[in-house]
């Protein structure tokens, strides 16, 4: 599978979050060609702000994987991690984070997002994760567009 292949798992997992009432983000975790986790973004279903796509994609991953070194894994995810994402990214050594949307386009529809680009914290920190964005983006902001028609739509 290709790059993009990856990303549209991600969107299925962030459509399924979305047609359960969670908000508009998903990532997919891969190893070797293999997609080892993948999670909607679960904060409301939770009541925990630290339940993004991202943080309970590498979580699963760990767990499945059996460690919390994810080495030479791509994270693949809707849209851009926040920060605390991007740290969870760092902290488990994942080789590249891809992303559609950005953190901009995420504040932009009403999300209380730190507007700190995952460029900047990889220079600030000397991260050695390596960034790919705008991966299908426009399949990314539909999803924020799907979100925003629910009528129990709500924003953290």
């Amino acid at each position: 599978m290709n790059d993009e292949a990856y990303m549209r798992v991600a969107i299925a997992t962030a459509q399924e979050g979305i047609a359960t009432g969670q908000t508009p983000f998903g990532a997919c975790l891969v190893q070797a060609d293999r997609v080892i986790a993948c999670a909607h973004n679960v904060v409301w279903a939770s009541l925990d702000i630290t339940a993004h796509a991202e943080v309970q994609t590498i979580r699963n991953a760990c767990a499945a994987l059996k460690t919390i070194d994810l080495s030479g894994c791509v994270l693949y995810s809707t849209c851009e991690p926040c920060p605390m994402c991007f740290s969870a990214a760092h902290w488990a050594r994942l080789a590249r984070i891809v992303y559609g949307a950005e953190i901009a386009d995420a504040r932009r529809v009403g999300f209380h997002e730190l507007t700190i680009s995952n460029l900047a914290l990889k220079q600030l920190g000397e991260s050695p994760v390596e960034l790919t964005g705008g991966l299908l983006r426009e399949e990314c902001l539909a999803l924020f567009d799907a979100w925003d028609k629910r009528p129990d739509k709500r924003i953290y």
